[in-house]
């Protein structure tokens, strides 16, 4: 992963490995099933303190310092990434190396001129000149991700040998504030009715002109998510949820959660949320995230991972708490198109089975797929990816 930041170790551009840059873990089987800040917080820290250390050290007291490292760090937590897979040879890819290796890498980060959408800008045009470039009209001439991957969307309908795809990383699911829409400079201004509102009050000439430029340079006709398919850690890239599939889960997971004797219609996304608002997290033996907790007396572990949410000697009903949470989550209006049906359909099976009292835990998921994106059955090998807030460039 390839990725430009403001005030990271006074580095230009960082490399960081894909799973741990969108999810914190070094393995796709360890990704929270359900996010909140303090597990984010956790993962991050832990992660920096054991292979960023020297880019990013402690605060003179050993605390956590500030900045934006984090954005290196779980990226997924903060925002959905849609991402834009195109074809490389290997003498391309040799020739961006020897590019990045040459040239000093240091900071000179301008949040207009040389920002992170720039990065990508220039990175793509090594391989395909004037593939990428600003609009003057649309964003003012700021570089935008959206712009870019506009550009490029249109660059590949000339290029068909370049065999352009896309894919969604959804947000984890979690009670952390879900990301919104990409916007351009001046499609933020007129989709915004704190701005556009009053300047139509104030002067409608001028909000008839910015009207004009947005609708004029194709403002909210590019969809990045059409014909996207959808990457889940640990599996292959899957079709999206439905809308008439969300609703038919949503109705199955009222139905079991009512013909449970712990289970009920109600909301377990709040449940869930309190129990991790006074919990800390730990990590088992295997290295997976454990939720440790107090019912009475007791302390209490809760595997809160795919791979160990049924390994621990858990109460029953939070871990079924955490599932329906994680599937309630899933299952919003506003995810459709954002999650998988075979995301949705693993779940329901991990839920389905912590109900079960008759069924003992799971000791291993040793058959859960290792991560790598898949394309028609192939794994594919040497893979780099060039984000930009929300905007990936995904490059084989």
């Amino acid at each position: 992963m390839l990725s430009r930041y403001d005030g990271v170790g006074g580095y230009d551009w960082i490399a960081i490995p894909v799973v741990p840059y969108f999810y914190a873990v070094e393995r796709a089987e360890d990704v929270p099933l359900f996010a909140d800040a303090k597990i984010v917080a956790f993962l991050r820290d832990r992660y920096r303190r054991k292979y960023l250390k020297d880019v990013v050290p402690d605060l003179p007291n050993g605390e956590t310092p500030g900045g934006n490292w984090y954005e290196l760090v779980g990226s997924s937590y903060d925002r959905t990434t849609y991402g834009f897979e195109i074809e490389t040879s290997t003498e391309q890819d040799e020739a961006l190396i020897r590019k990045f290796n040459s040239s000093p890498n240091r900071s000179h980060f301008h949040l207009l001129t040389r920002n992170c959408a720039s990065f990508v800008k220039d990175v793509i045009n090594l391989y395909q000149p004037k593939a990428l470039h600003r609009s003057y009209v649309a964003d003012l001439g700021i570089t935008t991700p959206k712009q870019m991957a506009k550009t490029l969307v249109q660059f590949s309908a000339s290029h068909p040998a370049l065999r352009l795809s896309r894919f969604i990383i959804p947000q984890v699911p979690g009670n952390i504030a879900r990301s919104k829409a990409v916007h351009r400079v001046v499609g933020s201004f007129v989709e915004s009715k704190k701005y556009i509102v009053p300047s139509a009050v104030v002067s409608p000439i001028f909000a008839g002109c910015v009207a004009a430029v947005y609708f004029g340079s194709g403002g909210g006709r590019f969809n990045p998510s059409y014909e996207a398919m959808i990457y889940a850690p640990g599996s292959k890239l899957e079709l999206p949820l439905t809308g008439e599939e969300r609703r038919a889960y949503s109705k199955a997971l009222k139905h079991l959660l009512t013909h449970t004797l712990e289970g009920s219609a109600g909301n377990d996304h709040d449940s869930w949320a309190l129990v991790q608002s006074k919990a800390e997290y730990r990590f088992d033996q295997h290295g997976g995230p454990v939720l440790q907790t107090n019912i009475g007396p007791q302390v209490v572990n809760v595997g809160v991972s795919p791979k160990n949410v049924r390994t621990i000697d858990a109460p029953r009903q939070l871990i079924q708490e955490l599932l329906t949470a994680r599937l309630q989550s899933e299952l919003q209006r506003s995810s459709t198109g954002k999650v998988s049906g075979g995301q949705i359909g693993r779940d329901f099976q991990l839920l389905q089975r912590a109900l079960d009292e008759d069924e003992p835990p799971e000791n291993s998921l040793a058959s859960q797929p290792r991560c790598c994106l898949v394309e028609s059955g192939k794994q594919l090998l040497g893979v780099a990816v060039l984000v930009c807030h929300g905007m990936g460039v995904l490059k084989v």
